[in-house]
């Protein structure tokens, strides 16, 4: 049997590296989500008002989440509409399939 142990990666936030454990097909996104946080990390620090990693850290997963939760809010709109469309798309094949059987009949 062969061991398929995670290899990792090693990312930088706020200038700290981190080793972090992953598969091969997840490098990409861990790195692209690593970049995404120091750049929002960054865009915190720097504006000056907020001191510590931790505490910078707090924010920046807060900012995230509200944009994260604001967009799913936008999305499940989406989803209602998509499943009303769908449920009158459904209706109208039923009404069709309906006349048409009892033009056979």
């Amino acid at each position: 049997m062969t061991d398929k142990t995670a290899e990792g990666i090693t990312i930088n936030i706020l200038g700290k590296e981190y080793m972090i454990a992953c598969g091969e097909n997840e490098r990409h996104d861990l790195q692209r989500s690593a970049d995404f946080l120091d750049t929002k990390m960054r865009e915190i620090r720097d504006n000056g008002k907020i001191i510590g990693s931790d505490r910078i850290a707090i924010i920046a997963a807060l900012n995230i989440s509200h944009e994260l939760l604001t967009q799913g809010e936008g999305s499940a709109k989406m989803d209602t509409d998509i499943d009303s469309r769908i449920r009158s798309i459904q209706e109208k094949i039923d009404n069709a399939l309906d006349r048409s059987r009892e033009a056979n009949s």
